[in-house]
C-alpha cells in the first residue's frame, strides 16, 4: 500500500492508505476525505477533484495531459501544480505523496 496524505483548506492534515493501481481521487473516496467531490467519478470531465501537488511531489507526479488542463480551466485558483485527483494513478513511487484540496472544487 502507498500512503497519501491529504491537507484540507484549514491546514488539517490526514494519511491514508491507497491500493497501487487506483487513483488519489479513488483513495480520497474510500477514505472520506473531505474536499474532494468527484462529480464525474473519475472520467475527466468536471473540476471536482482538483488537488495542489506538492512541489517536490510534482515531477514525480508528472504533467496533466491536454484533456487533464482544459477541465482545470474549469476548476477554482489554479496553480502551476493544481492536478486531478482522477488523473494521477497510485504506484509505489508516489509513496508518501502529499497533496492539498482547494477551499472549494469546481
Amino acid at each position: 500500500m502507498t500512503k497519501v496524505t491529504f491537507i484540507d483548506a484549514a491546514g488539517q492534515s490526514r494519511t491514508v492508505e491507497g491500493q497501487v493501481g487506483s487513483t488519489v481521487m479513488e483513495t480520497a473516496l474510500r477514505n472520506s476525505v473531505p474536499g474532494i467531490e468527484a462529480e464525474c467519478g473519475g472520467a475527466c470531465a468536471c473540476a471536482t477533484c482538483h488537488v495542489y501537488v506538492s512541489p517536490e511531489w510534482t515531477e514525480v507526479v508528472g504533467k496533466p495531459s491536454q484533456m487533464e488542463e482544459d477541465m482545470l480551466d474549469f476548476a477554482f485558483e489554479v496553480r502551476p501544480n493544481s492536478r486531478l485527483s482522477c488523473q494521477i494513478k497510485v504506484s509505489e513511487a508516489l509513496d508518501g505523496l502529499i497533496v492539498t484540496t482547494p477551499g472549494k472544487q469546481g
